[in-house]
C-alpha cells in the first residue's frame, strides 16, 4: 500500500473514531447512570432520599454560607456539601437550586457585622477557626458552616457542623460530612411536608414547666405542633398526638391517667419517659448537705410491664462534669473554684445507633440505673446511653455532702461499670391493666380497652434534667438558655441533639433517621511518618517521574532507530 493511500485510510479511521465518540457522548446526555466505587458507598443516596427529591413540587432554594477564606478541613466540608447538592439536583431537576455565598465579602465592616447578626438571629451558629496566611502565619476568623433552606414562603436554618470537643478538627468535619444527607433531606422533607404532626408535653404531675423546656420546645416547633396539657383521666385525649413527653414528674400519677397513657401506647402512641427515680434537691446542697430519697411516682408498674425498672440508686462516675465550690473562709469574699462532681456524669454517645451517632457528650445530674426485664420476651431492649467504665452506685436514701467533692477517688471502688441510663424499647407491649377490674376507675362509662399493642416503641431515660435548660432572669423577663449549655464550663453538650434524634426516631415511620448510620471512613495520614520520611518522598515524587520520562525517550529512540535502520 502506497504512502498516500495509507495516509487517507488513517485520516478516515480517525474521522470515524471522532464522529463515534461525539455520537456516543450526545446519546449519553439523554441517560444518567453513575457507579459508586467507594467501599462505604459514600455517594449512594438512600431510596427515601431519591423518592423525596423526585416528588418535589416546587423549588427548594439553598443558600450555603460556608465560603471565603477557609482552612483545609472546612474546604473539604464545602466541597462535600456541593457534591451532595449536585447529586440532589440530578434527581430534583429544576426543583432544587443552591448558591454559595461569602457572608464576609463586603468591605464595609458595619455591613459585615449586620450580615453576621442577621444570620445569627436566623439560627445559624458561627464558628471561630484558625487559618494560615501566605507568609505562613496564622489568624482567626469566623465561618458559618450552615445553610438556609427556602421553600415557598418558609425558611429554615440548618447548622451542618457536628462539633465535638473530644475530637480533632478532621474527625469533627468527617462526622459532619457523614451526616450531610440526613441533615439536608430531613429539613427538606420537613419544610415541604403539608401535614404537621402533633406532640405534647404532659402536665399535672409536677413536670418541668414551659420555661425549663423552652429551648427544646422551640426546636421541636420546627417539625411539630407542640402542645402542653393535663390528661385529667380522659380516655382518648392523647389520640391526636404522634408522641408525648413526660419530663421529670415529681407527683404521683392517678390510676386514671395511667390507664389513658397505657391505652395510648396500646393504640400505637409513642412515649418518651424522662424520669427521676431518686429525688435530690440541688438548692439544698448549697447549705452543704441534702438527702436523696426514692421518688415514688406510681408508674413503676407501667414501666415494669413494658420491660424496664428504674432503680432508686444514684450513679457516681469518674467521667463527670464540674461544680463551682466556694473555698473561701467564713466572713471572707466568696471564692469559687471548679471541682469534679461525681453525681454529674458525662455520658459518651455510642456510634452504634442512629439516635446517638456523632453526638457530643451528654451532661446529666443525679442519674439512676435502669434494669431491663428479661421476662418481656416480645420487647427488644436497646441501651442508648450508659455510664462509663468507672462508675459506682449509691443506694437511696442517702446523704449527699458537698464536702465530699475534694476527696480522693479510688478507682477500685468504681467497679459498677456501664450502667444503662437510657433504653429504647421496641415490640408489642402488653397492657399494665390486663386482668384488672376497670369499672372501679370508670364506673359510669367504661372506655374501650386493648390488652396488647401493635408494633410500637418508647424511650425511657433516668434523668429528668437531661431535657431541662437553664434560665436567667433579666430586665426583659426570663431568658431561656440553650439546652445542653453548661454555665460553669461554657460548653454546650449534646443533650439537644439527643432529644431531637430520639423524638424523630419515635415519630418517623419511614426510616429516615437510619440515614444517620452512613459511615465514611476517615483515612488520615500518619503525621509522624510524614515528618520522618518527608525528604525521601519529596525526592521520589519529583525525580522518579523525570527518570521514567528520560528512560521512555531513550527506549523509544532506540526502537525507532532499529525499525527504520532495518
Amino acid at each position: 500500500m502506497s504512502w498516500s493511500k495509507r495516509k487517507k485510510q488513517n485520516i478516515s479511521q480517525l474521522t470515524l473514531l471522532i464522529l463515534s465518540i461525539v455520537l456516543i457522548t450526545y446519546i449519553s446526555t439523554f441517560f444518567f447512570y453513575r457507579i459508586d466505587l467507594t467501599s462505604e458507598k459514600r455517594y449512594t443516596l438512600s431510596p427515601l432520599t431519591r423518592k423525596l427529591l423526585r416528588n418535589l413540587d416546587d423549588i427548594v432554594y439553598i443558600k450555603i454560607y460556608l465560603d471565603g477564606k477557609l482552612n483545609v478541613p472546612f474546604k473539604k466540608m464545602q466541597k462535600s456539601i456541593m457534591e451532595i447538592l449536585d447529586e440532589f439536583k440530578v434527581l430534583a431537576k429544576d426543583n432544587l437550586e443552591y448558591e454559595l455565598i461569602n457572608p464576609f465579602d463586603n468591605a464595609n465592616p458595619r455591613i459585615r457585622n449586620d450580615v453576621i447578626n442577621e444570620l445569627y438571629n436566623k439560627g445559624l451558629n458561627p464558628e471561630n477557626i484558625i487559618s494560615k496566611d501566605k507568609e505562613g502565619g496564622t489568624y482567626e476568623q469566623l465561618v458559618f458552616p450552615g445553610v438556609l433552606i427556602t421553600y415557598k414562603d418558609i425558611e429554615l436554618p440548618v447548622n451542618l457542623l457536628k462539633n465535638n470537643p473530644g475530637l480533632n478538627d478532621e474527625e469533627s468535619i468527617n462526622n459532619s460530612i457523614q451526616n450531610l444527607e440526613y441533615a439536608f433531606i430531613s429539613e427538606i422533607r420537613n419544610i415541604t411536608n403539608r401535614v404537621i404532626e402533633k406532640i405534647a408535653f404532659i402536665e399535672g404531675h409536677g413536670e418541668l414547666n414551659e420555661f425549663n423546656v423552652g429551648d427544646i420546645t422551640k426546636e421541636l416547633a420546627n417539625y411539630f405542633q407542640v402542645d402542653r396539657g393535663k390528661i385529667g383521666g380522659n380516655p382518648g385525649i392523647l389520640d391526636k398526638y404522634k408522641a408525648i413527653i413526660i419530663a421529670k414528674p415529681t407527683k404521683r400519677f392517678s390510676e386514671q391517667d395511667k390507664f389513658v397513657i397505657d391505652q395510648y401506647i396500646m393504640n400505637g402512641g409513642k412515649v418518651m419517659w424522662i424520669i427521676d427515680a431518686v429525688e435530690v434537691s440541688l438548692d439544698s446542697l448549697v447549705n452543704g448537705t441534702t438527702v436523696a430519697m426514692a421518688n415514688n411516682l406510681n408508674i413503676e408498674d407501667l414501666l415494669f410491664r413494658y420491660g424496664v425498672r428504674l432503680n432508686p440508686k444514684l450513679i457516681q462516675d469518674i467521667q463527670c462534669n464540674i461544680l463551682l465550690v466556694n473555698v473561701a473562709l467564713i466572713g471572707n469574699n466568696p471564692k469559687f473554684i471548679p471541682a469534679p462532681w461525681l453525681y454529674f456524669p458525662l455520658i459518651s454517645c455510642p456510634a452504634t445507633h442512629p439516635i446517638t451517632k456523632s453526638i457530643n457528650m451528654i451532661k446529666t445530674e443525679f442519674i439512676n440505673p435502669i434494669d431491663t426485664i428479661a421476662a418481656r420476651k416480645s420487647i427488644k431492649k436497646i441501651v442508648l446511653l450508659k455510664s462509663s467504665e468507672n462508675s459506682n452506685l449509691i443506694e437511696a436514701p442517702a446523704m449527699i455532702k458537698l464536702e465530699d467533692i475534694g476527696k480522693d477517688v479510688n478507682k477500685e471502688d468504681f467497679n459498677n461499670s456501664y450502667q444503662p441510663v437510657a433504653v429504647l424499647l421496641e415490640g408489642q407491649f402488653e397492657s399494665a391493666f390486663k386482668n384488672r377490674i376497670l369499672t372501679e376507675y370508670y364506673p359510669d362509662n367504661m372506655p374501650d380497652f386493648k390488652e396488647s399493642s401493635i408494633e410500637n416503641k418508647m424511650i425511657v431515660i433516668s434523668d429528668g434534667d437531661i431535657i431541662r435548660n437553664d434560665t436567667k432572669r433579666t430586665a426583659k423577663g426570663t431568658l431561656i438558655l440553650p439546652l445542653g449549655f453548661d454555665r460553669n464550663t461554657k460548653q454546650t453538650f449534646g443533650n439537644k441533639n439527643f432529644i431531637l434524634n430520639a423524638i424523630h426516631y419515635l415519630t418517623d415511620n419511614t426510616g429516615l433517621i437510619n440515614i444517620r448510620s452512613k459511615e465514611i471512613k476517615l483515612r488520615l495520614l500518619d503525621r509522624a511518618k510524614i515528618n520522618d520520611e518527608r525528604t525521601k518522598w519529596i525526592l521520589i515524587n519529583t525525580m522518579v517521574p523525570i527518570i521514567i520520562i528520560i528512560l521512555f525517550g531513550i527506549i523509544y529512540n532506540y526502537i525507532r532507530k532499529l525499525k527504520f535502520t532495518s
